[in-house]
C-alpha cells in the first residue's frame, strides 16, 4: 500500500497539480499586494481615500460595502488576464509540437507509400 501511494504521489499529474497550487497561491498573494498597495493608491488619488475596501453606502438602515467587492473584482481581472496571457503563450507552443508530429507522420506515410510502390513494381 505504501508503494502504491508513493507511485501515486510521484506521477507527473499529481506533482504538476501540487506545483500549480503552490504557484497559484503565491501568485494570488502577489496580485492582492499589487491591488492593495499600488492600484488602490492610484484610485485613492482621485477619490481622496486609499482604503477602497472601506467604501460603502446606506439604503435605509442597510449598509452596502461595495469597496471590498471592487477590490476582489480588480484582483480577479488581473489574475484572469495573467492566466489568459500564460495560456496564450502555451497554446502558441503546442501547435508547434503538433506540426512537427504531423511532419514526422507524413514522412512515415511517404516511406510506406514508397515501399508499397516498390513492392508493386517488384511483384509484376
Amino acid at each position: 500500500m505504501l508503494r502504491e501511494f508513493k507511485n501515486f504521489i510521484l506521477r507527473g499529474n499529481v506533482l504538476d497539480l501540487a506545483v500549480g497550487v503552490i504557484i497559484g497561491s503565491a501568485f494570488t498573494g502577489l496580485v492582492t499586494s499589487l491591488v492593495n498597495n499600488l492600484i488602490n493608491a492610484l484610485i485613492g488619488m482621485f477619490v481622496q481615500s486609499t482604503a477602497l475596501a472601506n467604501f460603502y453606502f446606506y439604503i435605509d438602515k442597510i449598509k452596502f460595502t461595495y469597496g471590498a467587492f471592487l477590490n476582489d473584482t480588480i484582483n480577479f481581472v488581473i489574475t484572469a488576464f495573467v492566466v489568459f496571457i500564460i495560456i496564450k503563450f502555451v497554446n502558441r507552443l503546442i501547435p508547434h509540437k503538433e506540426k512537427e508530429k504531423q511532419e514526422n507522420q507524413n514522412k512515415e506515410l511517404d516511406t510506406l507509400i514508397e515501399i508499397r510502390d516498390l513492392l508493386k513494381i517488384k511483384s509484376k
